[in-house]
C-alpha cells in the first residue's frame, strides 16, 4: 500500500537541500537516509534521500543526485510516498493511518448515523474527517479527542460527541443580553 509521507517545499540554501512538509507521524522511520520514495508526480521519481536535517524547525532533505538550487527548486509540491504494509500498524495505540479511517462510519455516542469519512484533510492545527451525509451533503468534524471519542476498527466506526451545531443546525445560542432585557417599567 503507498501512502504519502511528505511534500517537498522551496529550495533552501545553494547545495540541493529541500524544506518538506512532513505528512507522517514517523518521519525518522519513513524519511531517513537511504529511503527510496515514489512521487507524485511519478516523472520526478522515485527520489533517494541522501541526508536529513532538522533546521529551525522544519526538515530538510536533500536527494541523491541533486547537487543545486536549480535541481530542488524543480522538485517544488511534489507528494513523496512510501511503500508501507497493509498489515503495519503506527506504534502509538492512539494514532491511525489514513487508510484506516476511510471509509468508517460515523455515529453518535447515542446511536445516530452521521454518515462515512470519505477524506481526511490534514490542517496545521489539526485534522478534519470529512464525512458523507446519507442525503450526500458532507460535515467536517475536528479528529479531535473531545469530539471523535473512539475508533473501532473491528466494527469499522468512530463514534463521535458532536457539540451543538456541528452536524446539525439547531446550536444553542446563548448571550449575556438576554439577563439584561428589561423587565417593563423601572422608576
Amino acid at each position: 500500500m503507498q501512502l504519502v509521507v511528505a511534500r517537498i517545499g522551496r529550495a533552501h540554501g545553494i547545495k540541493g537541500e529541500v524544506t518538506v512538509e512532513v505528512r507522517t507521524d514517523e518521519p525518522e522511520l519513513r524519511l531517513g537516509p537511504g529511503a527510496v520514495l515514489a512521487t507524485d508526480p511519478a516523472s520526478m521519481g522515485p527520489l533517494t534521500i541522501e541526508t536529513g536535517r532538522v533546521h529551525s524547525g522544519r526538515l530538510l532533505l536533500r536527494f541523491e543526485g541533486v547537487r543545486d538550487r536549480t535541481g530542488a527548486e524543480a522538485l517544488r509540491n511534489t507528494l513523496l510516498i512510501a511503500e508501507v504494509d497493509p498489515e503495519e500498524l503506527p506504534e502509538d495505540e492512539d494514532e491511525y493511518y489514513d487508510h484506516q479511517l476511510m471509509d468508517l462510519d460515523v455515529v453518535t455516542k447515542d446511536g445516530l448515523e452521521v454518515g462515512r469519512i470519505t477524506e481526511i484533510s490534514h490542517l496545521p492545527s489539526q485534522d478534519l474527517f470529512i464525512v458523507e451525509r446519507p442525503d450526500g451533503s458532507e460535515v467536517m468534524i475536528p479528529f479531535v479527542e473531545e469530539i471523535v471519542t473512539e475508533i473501532d476498527l473491528e466494527e469499522q466506526r468512530a463514534i463521535i460527541d458532536p457539540p451543538p451545531g456541528l452536524i446539525d443546525d439547531r446550536a444553542e445560542i446563548v448571550s449575556a443580553r438576554d439577563d439584561e432585557a428589561p423587565s417593563g417599567d423601572e422608576a
